[in-house]
C-alpha cells in the first residue's frame, strides 16, 4: 500500500494505492501457502502444461503428418472450457479468470516476436522472382473463399451484435482466403513436393498470399477498432503509412549503418542485438497507440532489417525459444477461447460443414481456372488449391483479434477455430490420395561404374550435410578423372532435416547470382556449398555442377536422396560417414541420424553407393588440377562390391597424379581346406549347394576381371598389383598394415553376401556392420593410420539382360560370358545369405 498526494487546484487529496508484491511469488508450501494462489508459479504450471500437451500431440500426430499448428491449437481446445475445462475445479485451479491477463500478455509478446522474425525472413524481392503464374494464382485463390466468406457472413452474423455488417465480412473473408506460408512450407517437405515445379508454384503464391493478407489485416484491425469506419479510420490508415514510411527512410539506413560498423567476420555486438530487441517493441507500441494491432509495428519492423549477418544473428538467438516456447501460449490461448459447446445443433454444424467445404472448394476453383489458362494439368490445378488452403498463424490473429473486438462471438469464433483445424488437417490425405506423381524416368542401365561407358558421362550423386564434407568430396571427385571423353556430372544434394522452423525452408539458390545475402543459417550453409562446388567446376575442365536441396525428416530423408539418384540417372552415389575426425585423430559420431540415413540408402539406393571416411583426402596444396597427387588403395577380396571398388580405382587411375595400388588376398591352404570342410558339413542342404555353386560363378567372374584389369595395367608404371596370401582374419590385418601408412586413400568393397574365412573374426567386434568386415577395421578409431576410406557397395538391382556395355568398357568380354547368371547369382547369394551364416 503506498499514499499518492495529488495536487488539483487549490485542494491537495490523498489518494491511496494498493499494491500487494507478494502476490507475486509464494513464501513456500510450508508456510502454509498455496503457490497457485501466487502469480509466477501459476504462469509456470500454465505454461508448462501446454508446451508438455502440445509435444504429445505434435508426437502423435506425426505418423499422420499433421503440421504442428495443429497440435498447438487443439492442445489449447482439451485445456479450455471444450475438454478438461468441462472441469470447474480444474478450470478454477489451473486457469482462473485472475491468470488470464498475464497469460494474454507473455503470449502476445511471444507473438510479437514471432511476428518480427516472419518479417525478418521475408524477402519481397522474391517476388519479382515468382515468375508470372504465382501472382494470379495468389489473388484467384484469395479473391474466391473472399466472396464466400461475404455470403457466409450473412448466415453468422446476427442483428443483435453491435459490429457492423461490413466489418464483419471484412474478417471472415480474410480468415478464409489467406494460405499460411510456414505451414505450407512444412507440408510440402512432408510429402516431398519442395522441390517439384508444383511446391515452387506453392510456395511462391503462398508467400504472395501472406504479403496481402497483412494488409488486408491492417484494414480489418483499424476498421474493427474504430466500428463508425468515418475520419477516425482515415486517420489509422494515414498513419499506418506514415509509419511504414518513417522505418523505410529513417530506421532502415540507422539499422544498415550499424551492420556497417561490425567488422567482418566478427559477430553483431550485444549492444546492437539489444537495440533491435527494444525496437521491437517500441514498433509495436507505436502501432498500437495509432490504432493498429502492434504486431503491425514488429512485422514492419522485421520486414527492413536488411538480409544477411544481423538477420541470422537474430533467427538464430530467438527462433527456438519463441516458436517454441511462447508462441503456442498464443494458439493455446486461442483453443482455451474456444468453446465447442457454442456451436450447438444440427444447422450450426450443417453451417460449420459447409463453411469448410465451400472454403476449400473456393480456393481449388479460382486456382484451378489460372492453372487451366496456364496449361497445367487439371489435377496439378486441383492439388494446387488443396495446398493453398493450409491454415496458420495469420488466420488465428485474425480471429483472435475479431473476438477481442468482438467482431466474432463465441459461435462464429468456435466456427472458425474449427474450421481452420480441420482445412489443414485434411490437406495431406487428400492430396496423398488424388496427387500421385507419374515417374517419368527413362529406363537406364549404367547404374554402377563398372557398367558405365569409358568413353560416356559418368552421373554422380554427391550427397552433403554440412560444409566440413566438402572439400574431401571435391577432392575424391577431381581424382575421379574427368576428361572431355569421360565427363563427370555431379549433383550436390545439400541435405537438410525437416524441423518445425520455417527459416529451414526458406533456401532460393538464385539469391548468389543477384548478389543477395542469405536469408537465414540453412541457406548460409547451402551458399557456402554450392560456390564451393561451382569453383571446382570453374577451375577444372570437363566438370558440370548442379545443386539441389532436400529438406525431409531424417527418417524418411533416404527417400528423397534414392528418388534424386532415380531422377538423375546417376550411376555412383557418395554419403558422408556418420562419424568425423577429432583433433587427436580419432573418429567421433556428429549425428546417430546420418547413421541410419546411410543404412537406408544402402538397402534402398537405385545405384552404386559409396561412403566416404572423411579422414582428410587433402593431398598437396596445388595451384591447378594436373598437380594432384594421391596414392590409393584397392583392397581386393573377391564379389560383385569389390569389382565395383576396383572399377572406380580403374577410372582413378587414368589421372595422370594418382598412385594406385591392388592388393588382392588370396586365401591360404588352411582357408581353403576350411572352405571345404564347411561345403562337405553342409552337403544335404540344397541352399547352401546353390550357395556354393553362386560362389564358384563369383570366384570366376573375379578372376576374369582380375586379369582384365591386369592386362589394361600392365604397362603402366603408376598401378601396382600385389597378391597376398593369407588364412585369417589377423594375416589380413597384418597385410593390410604394411601398406596403410604410405596412402592416402583406400577403396574397399562392403563385401555384402560374401562370406569369407580371410576376414573371420574381423565382425566379431564390429563398430559398424554397415561398412563390411575390412571398411570398419580401417574406418575405426583404433586404426593407428589416418586415411580416408571409400567403402563401396555395387547395385544389384538389374534383372536378366538390364546390362549396357560396349567392347571397349573394361571387362566386357567376360560380361558376355557371365553376365545373365551373375546378376540372378548375385540376388540368390543375398538371398541365401541368413542359411550360409548359420551352417557350422
Amino acid at each position: 500500500m503506498a499514499a499518492e498526494l495529488v495536487t488539483v487546484g487549490n485542494k491537495t487529496e490523498k489518494n491511496i494505492v494498493c499494491y500487494s508484491p507478494a502476490m507475486i511469488t509464494t513464501n513456500g508450501v510450508w508456510q502454509g501457502e498455496n503457490p497457485l494462489d501466487y502469480a509466477l508459479p501459476l504462469f509456470i504450471l500454465q505454461l508448462t502444461l501446454v508446451v508438455v500437451f502440445t509435444r504429445i500431440l505434435v508426437f502423435i500426430l506425426k505418423p499422420f503428418r499433421q503440421p504442428r499448428v495443429i497440435a498447438e491449437i487443439l492442445g489449447g481446445v482439451i485445456l479450455g472450457p471444450s475438454v478438461l475445462g468441462r472441469s470447474k475445479r480444474f478450470a478454477d485451479i489451473v486457469f482462473p479468470l485472475t491468470s488470464v491477463m498475464v497469460l494474454e500478455t507473455m503470449s502476445n509478446i511471444g507473438l510479437l516476436y514471432f511476428i518480427f522474425l516472419v518479417g525478418v525472413e521475408m524477402d519481397i524481392a522474391v517476388i519479382r522472382r515468382t515468375g508470372k503464374k504465382a501472382i494470379p494464382i495468389a489473388l484467384a485463390g484469395m479473391v474466391v473463399p473472399f466472396l464466400i466468406g461475404v455470403s457466409f457472413s450473412f448466415l453468422l452474423h446476427k442483428s443483435s451484435q453491435d459490429t457492423k455488417q461490413e466489418i464483419f465480412v471484412l474478417f471472415l473473408g480474410v480468415a478464409l482466403s489467406v494460405t499460411a506460408f510456414p505451414v505450407l512450407a512444412r507440408i510440402l517437405a512432408e510429402l516431398k513436393l519442395i522441390n517439384t515445379e508444383i511446391g515452387r508454384i506453392a510456395m511462391s503464391a503462398a508467400l504472395i498470399n501472406d504479403i496481402f493478407a497483412w494488409i488486408l489485416l491492417a484494414l480489418a484491425i483499424a476498421f474493427s477498432e474504430n466500428k463508425n469506419m468515418a475520419l477516425a479510420s482515415v486517420w489509422v490508415l494515414l498513419s499506418s503509412v506514415a509509419f511504414v514510411v518513417f522505418c523505410i527512410i529513417i530506421i532502415r539506413p540507422i539499422i544498415g549503418w550499424m551492420i556497417k560498423r561490425t567488422p567482418e567476420g566478427e559477430s553483431i555486438s550485444e549492444f546492437s542485438i539489444c537495440i533491435i530487441l527494444t525496437g521491437v517493441m517500441i514498433c509495436g507500441f507505436i502501432t498500437d497507440a495509432i490504432g493498429i494491432h502492434s504486431i503491425f509495428g514488429a512485422f514492419i519492423f522485421g520486414l527492413i532489417i536488411p538480409n544477411g549477418h544481423l538477420g541470422l544473428t537474430l533467427i538464430e538467438k530467438l527462433e527456438d525459444f519463441v516458436s517454441g516456447l511462447l508462441l503456442p501460449l498464443f494458439f493455446a490461448i486461442s483453443g482455451l477461447k474456444t468453446e465447442i459447446s457454442a456451436i450447438d445443433g444440427v444447422g450450426t454444424w450443417a453451417i460449420l460443414a459447409l463453411l469448410i467445404v465451400l472454403a476449400c472448394a473456393g480456393k481449388i476453383a479460382g486456382t484451378v481456372l489460372v492453372t487451366l489458362y496456364y496449361r497445367i494439368p487439371i489435377h496439378e490445378g486441383i492439388t494446387l488449391g488443396l495446398l493453398m488452403n493450409a491454415k496458420g498463424l495469420i488466420e488465428m490473429i485474425v480471429i483472435n483479434v475479431g473476438k477481442d473486438q468482438k467482431v466474432l462471438d463465441d459461435k462464429s469464433f468456435a466456427i472458425m477455430v474449427m474450421a481452420a483445424v480441420l482445412m489443414t488437417a485434411i490437406i495431406i490425405p487428400i492430396v496423398t490420395l488424388i496427387y500421385k506423381p507419374a515417374r517419368k524416368f527413362a529406363p537406364y542401365k549404367r547404374r554402377t561404374v563398372q557398367s558405365t561407358k569409358p568413353d560416356s558421362e559418368f552421373r554422380v550423386l554427391a550427397c552433403i550435410h554440412t560444409p566440413r564434407n566438402v572439400p574431401t568430396i571435391i577432392n575424391l571427385l577431381e581424382a575421379s578423372c574427368p576428361t572431355k571423353k569421360s565427363p563427370i556430372c555431379i549433383y550436390v544434394l545439400h541435405l537438410v532435416e525437416l524441423t518445425g522452423r520455417s527459416s529451414a525452408m526458406l533456401i532460393v539458390h538464385n539469391t548468389r547470382k543477384s548478389g543477395r545475402p542469405a536469408l537465414n543459417r540453412t541457406q548460409a550453409q547451402s551458399d557456402h556449398i554450392i560456390n564451393a562446388f561451382e569453383n571446382f567446376e570453374q577451375h577444372v575442365g570437363c566438370v558440370s555442377v548442379q545443386p539441389l536441396t532436400a529438406i525431409s525428416p531424417y527418417s524418411s530423408m533416404h527417400e528423397d536422396i534414392c528418388t534424386v539418384a532415380e531422377d538423375k540417372r546417376v550411376a555412383f552415389l557418395i554419403i558422408p560417414f556418420h562419424k568425423q575426425q577429432t583433433v587427436d585423430g580419432g573418429m567421433e559420431i556428429t549425428n546417430p541420424n546420418f547413421r541410419t540415413i546411410n543404412q537406408n540408402v544402402l538397402a534402398n539406393a537405385p545405384c552404386s553407393v559409396g561412403i566416404l571416411v572423411d579422414r582428410g583426402l587433402s593431398g598437396s596444396t596445388r595451384l591447378a588440377a594436373n598437380q594432384v597427387s594421391y596414392h590409393v588403395a584397392v583392397l581386393f577380396f573377391g564379389g560383385p562390391d569389390d569389382r565395383e571398388a576396383l572399377s572406380y580405382g580403374l577410372r582413378m587411375r587414368e589421372h595422370t597424379g594418382i598412385n594406385l595400388t591392388v592388393m588382392r588376398f588370396l586365401p591360404g591352404e588352411s582357408a581353403i581346406e576350411e572352405t571345404r570342410s564347411d561345403s562337405r558339413s553342409s552337403m544335404n542342404d540344397p541352399n547352401v549347394l546353390t550357395v556354393v555353386t553362386d560362389h564358384d560363378k563369383e570366384k570366376q567372374l573375379d578372376e576374369d576381371y582380375v586379369s582384365e584389369f591386369r592386362e589394361r595395367t600392365s604397362n603402366d608404371d603408376s598401378v601396382v598389383y600385389i597378391e597376398r596370401v593369407v588364412n585369417h582374419g589377423e594375416e589380413t590385418v597384418a597385410a593390410i598394415r604394411t601398406i596403410d601408412q604410405s596412402h592416402d586413400l583406400f577403396i574397399v568393397g562392403r563385401g555384402q553376401g560374401t562370406i569369407s574365412p580371410l576376414t573371420a573374426g574381423l565382425t566379431d567386434w564390429s563398430e559398424c556392420p554397415e561398412l563390411g568386415a575390412i571398411g570398419d577395421l580401417l574406418a575405426s578409431s583404433d586404426n593407428a593410420a589416418i586415411v580416408s576410406v571409400l567403402v563401396v557397395q555395387q547395385y544389384v538391382g538389374m534383372v536378366q539382360g538390364d546390362h549396357l556395355l560396349t567392347p571397349d568398357s573394361p571387362g566386357q568380354q567376360l560380361h558376355d560370358h557371365f553376365n545373365f547368371g551373375y546378376m540372378n547369382n548375385r540376388t540368390q547369394i543375398r538371398g541365401q545369405q541368413s542359411q550360409f551364416h548359420t551352417q557350422p
